[in-house]
């Protein structure tokens, strides 16, 4: 499920107003997240690092999400 919360003003750290927060999770792990917690803007994690997202809209987000989905499946299928 995908669900995006429009807010009367922007979190901290984002210049819009929007929060999300989107996981692909693989055996209990969260191996891609893209999410604009407080204070820390729009990033992303994918394994264990973590760098800035640039969020540009809705549509743009979910095809990024998923193109990071399909691109960690294809560097790890085999561990």
């Amino acid at each position: 499920m995908l669900a995006f919360l429009a807010n009367a003003k922007a979190v901290a750290g984002s210049t819009h107003e929007f929060t999300y927060r989107l996981a692909y999770v693989m055996e209990g792990i969260r191996v891609v997240r893209y999410d604009n917690e407080v204070g820390t803007g729009d990033h992303r994690h994918i394994g264990e690092k973590e760098s800035v997202y640039t969020f540009t809209t809705p549509a743009k987000l979910i095809a990024d999400f998923r193109r990071d989905i399909a691109r960690w499946n294809r560097e790890n299928r085999h561990t």
